[in-house]
């Protein structure tokens, strides 16, 4: 169950964004924001203790958390360059086009020096697997998180990393048998509490 893009490290993209913001464009950092971004790494944290508990260390665990890190701080980085290219006034297709296409281009860069060669399978299966990762997980998803990050600033708009832990649990119980721990429970009930606080804050 545990993985990268499920890790409580991955929650903390509210702060990294909330000190982001103050850093490079002076917004105050507001006490029920920091609350509500604490709540929110609080109940990640007790949503997957149960199988942060089982993990055993390693080379590869510690490779792992290491990315993930990495990969956080980038994401983070990457949020307060795009709501500085909005607040530049650079239209929202076409950031987002020159985006991806630095990073297909990265992506295709790095497979060729790992020597992972590129495949492409004519099957249904692969052609609608592939059209809804571009169309609907890169596509609308980019879009959408890039109309939210203009309106509410990287902060509020880091808390996606809290609630798609939630949302991708009750996935997990419909169609991988995931069985809830009560402390789960607990934990998704303070993430909630903590988005509910951050969309109070935007409200005010």
């Amino acid at each position: 169950m545990w993985s990268p893009g499920s890790s409580p490290w991955a929650t903390q993209s509210p702060l990294l964004g909330m000190l982001g913001m103050r850093l490079f464009f002076g917004t105050p950092m507001t006490r029920r924001v920091a609350v509500a971004s604490l709540l929110g790494i609080s109940g990640i944290v007790a949503v997957f203790y149960p199988e942060l508990a089982r993990l055993q260390g390693g080379t590869a665990a510690a490779m792992g958390a290491l990315f993930t890190l990495l990969a956080v701080l980038v994401s983070s980085l990457g949020s307060i360059v795009a709501y500085r290219n909005q607040r530049a006034g650079v239209p929202l297709w076409q950031g987002m086009a020159w985006g991806m296409l630095y990073g297909s281009l990265s992506a295709l860069v790095l497979g060729v020096a790992s020597g992972h060669g590129l495949t492409f399978e004519t099957t249904p299966r692969y052609v609608l697997s592939l059209a809804y990762l571009a169309l609907l997980g890169s596509i609308a998803a980019f879009a959408s998180y890039l109309t939210l990050l203009k309106r509410i600033g990287a902060a509020r708009a880091g808390y996606i990393g809290v609630m798609v832990p939630v949302v991708a649990l009750f996935l997990s119980a419909a169609f991988e048998r995931f069985s809830f721990h009560p402390l789960t429970w607990a934990g998704i009930g303070v993430s909630v509490a903590g988005n509910v606080l951050m969309l109070r804050t935007e409200r005010a």
